[in-house]
């Protein structure tokens, strides 16, 4: 800890946990072994990589990460919220290993094999809506965005998608469509696939002050919306084959919707024959303390999105959806590697992972975090810290907005990276999301104590950038 910054005694770290749980930094950074390869990479990579930070890893167990000169960190990225089970959990591996030795691709294209139901069959008893259901498999979260779009189109006859602005559904044309985070992740890319509009997000703290009623009016407000102005002005009803959203917006900064925003979605939905998709490749897994993050509000999807935790780093995306919509004819949608029967080992290990004690732990070192966190929340410039503006999130799946001040809620994007990059420095690895918050996504297997003590540096990283 910085040996000239004053840390209110309520916050001042446990200096056991921190040598026992924390981080450990042998070299600055980066080191010269990263500085090296860095050099490399930028030499041959492309340019269109984003890399927040000089981290070159060499190995990593659990939520810990060691990098190329020695350097041990505590990772609350989980590899953009892929390592769900952590770091080479041994069970992962050795399932990995044994199907490595057995096969390791034979197209489930063109051919059978066991796997492929195996891991339908455990995916359906944990779906957030009834069955029967039916399963495809991609190797990305994008590919199950695009396979959720060409069957809601395929299934319906119908064109149109509805989408919301903050949203992230992947970087290939059809999912880069329906996405509307960043202009840069679009820019220069266009015409893209027509007959996609993007309506507004319920981002509470961004759209409306008051308490608990206000954020329901306004969550209702924004999904009636569609119906009360889109299919009355430009957008018939009938031509809407899907609404595609995330039930918590993941790169759009973690925004935790109003549940009565889901239940209205749905609703329209219903009264017009329209496919609800409800995309979970970044909340879902187990990550909110449910295995899939719409199970929070009671909703039923007609077609799910999964893929970044499902196989703890294997990659393997999963488009679900209820059994009679998925009624296309072969030929229609495939993939060459989706379902690759290593991923898929990887998955069933990972799932086991889960069920068993991972997504319990999420659910209450979650919750423990958030009521910490919320101590730092500052309201009309009165609070611990003046530029905590909201903390909001489910299970390990928790976003810190960070402003200029607490009465105009000035977004301060500068202030985030700032401190992203002080974690780094100290050896906590973070992420941010949106336009100026910060995401802790942590492994679901992390320890109350890890979580103790990145949050004590993430605190002297607020503390520090909001006095520099």
């Amino acid at each position: 800890m910085s040996a000239t910054l004053h840390i209110p005694e309520a916050t001042t770290p446990n200096a056991q946990l921190h040598e026992d749980f924390g981080p450990r930094l042998n070299t600055p950074l980066p080191g010269p072994n990263a500085a090296a390869i860095i050099a490399r990479d930028e030499a041959l990579m492309s340019p269109s990589y984003t890399r927040d930070y000089p981290l070159v890893v060499q190995s990593g167990r659990g939520c810990r990460l060691t990098d190329v000169d020695t350097n041990e960190f505590l990772d609350f990225t989980a590899g953009i919220a892929v390592n769900s089970t952590g770091h080479c959990h041994p069970e992962v591996v050795a399932a990995i290993q044994a199907q490595a030795a057995k096969f390791l691709h034979m197209s489930g294209t063109d051919f059978y094999y066991d796997l492929m139901p195996r891991v339908a069959e455990r995916l359906s008893a944990l779906a957030p809506m009834a069955g029967p259901h039916k399963f495809y498999y991609g190797n990305s979260g994008a590919e199950a965005v695009e396979c959720a779009l060409k069957l809601a189109r395929y299934h319906t006859g119908r064109q149109h998608i509805i989408s919301f602005l903050g949203s992230f559904h992947g970087r290939t044309m059809g999912a880069l469509s329906l996405t509307a985070s960043k202009p840069q992740q679009k820019r220069r890319f266009g015409p893209f696939v027509p007959g996609v509009t993007h309506v507004r997000y319920p981002y509470v703290y961004r759209g409306c002050s008051g308490g608990p009623q206000a954020a329901e009016a306004f969550g209702l407000g924004c999904a009636r919306y569609i119906e009360d102005k889109l299919f009355k002005t430009h957008l018939p009803p009938e031509e809407v084959a899907a609404i595609i959203v995330e039930p918590i917006q993941g790169e759009g900064g973690y925004v935790v919707p109003p549940n009565i925003f889901l239940e209205e979605i749905r609703r329209i939905c219903d009264r017009h024959g329209i496919l609800m998709i409800a995309d979970e490749v970044q909340s879902g897994a187990g990550r909110t303390g449910k295995w899939t993050a719409i199970e929070h509000t009671g909703v039923q999807p007609d077609i799910v999105t999964m893929a970044k935790g499902i196989a703890s780093g294997m990659p393997l995306s999963v488009c679900m959806a209820k059994a009679h919509i998925m009624d296309w004819v072969p030929g229609s949608h495939a993939s060459t590697f989706g379902g690759n029967p290593v991923a898929l080992a990887a998955c069933l290990a990972t799932i086991d992972i889960i069920e068993r004690e991972a997504m319990a732990n999420a659910a209450a070192v979650g919750t423990a975090a958030i009521e910490r966190l919320q101590t730092w929340v500052s309201e009309k410039g009165i609070g611990k810290h003046p530029i905590v503006g909201d903390v909001r999130g489910r299970g390990l799946m928790i976003g810190v907005e960070i402003v200029k001040d607490t009465i105009t809620r000035t977004p301060a994007p500068d202030l985030r990276n700032r401190i992203v990059d002080l974690a780094f420095e100290r050896g906590l690895l973070l992420l941010g999301c949106g336009e100026t918050s910060i995401r802790l996504c942590p492994p679901l297997v992390v320890t109350p104590e890890e979580m103790e003590v990145a949050l004590d540096i993430l605190e002297e990283c607020v503390i520090i950038a909001a006095h520099n």
